[in-house]
């Protein structure tokens, strides 16, 4: 993704690549300041605007911070920067490059939810089988991993501006 992307931005961009609705209050920590959406997070208190607060300024190359989503199910998500890279003309950022394995559903639980969604889906005899069977709309992969789904999901956000004529570094 370009590093100068807001954090709001890498926030749907997130959202885009994990398959999620956007249906969650989120914050990012980087480096012990809160960014999200002060106007609409009932826990906005020191919350800086994420709006205002662009990737590249923050964060660099091997540095992690932490994007949480869903305060309930206490997603908590650890973001690596790889590296700087200057991106290839045409590259269409953002770009989803490698994963592993699917996204667990939204409003499962969190972590221990979904471990207990998969152990009841791969139970036929677990008593909430079929409930959760018809809440997902039909089985589920925990091993898949979608990448060109991703990456159709990501450029239904439209293409980010790079700023010409100089080139941007991309983060990994």
């Amino acid at each position: 993704m370009p590093a100068d992307v807001t954090l709001a931005a890498l926030h749907d961009i997130v959202q885009r690549a994990m398959g999620w609705t956007d249906a969650h209050l989120h914050a990012f920590e980087i480096d012990g300041a809160r960014y999200g959406c002060p106007g609409v997070d009932e826990f906005a208190d020191g919350l800086l605007d994420e709006r205002r607060h662009r990737l590249g300024a923050l964060v660099s190359p091997r540095q992690r911070f932490t994007y949480e989503y869903d305060f309930g199910d206490d997603w908590r998500h650890q973001i690596v920067v790889e590296k700087a890279l200057v991106p290839a003309p045409d590259v269409r950022l953002p770009t989803c490059i490698a994963g592993a394995r699917a996204c667990p559903p939204e409003d499962c639980g969190g972590v221990h939810g979904y471990a207990e969604l998969l152990e009841a889906l791969d139970d036929p005899e677990h008593e909430r089988h079929d409930e959760l069977l018809e809440w997902l709309d039909g089985p589920i992969d925990p091993e898949a991993f979608a990448l060109d789904d991703i990456n159709a999901a990501l450029a239904k956000l439209g293409p980010r501006p790079r700023r010409a004529p100089r080139a941007r570094p991309t983060v990994h």
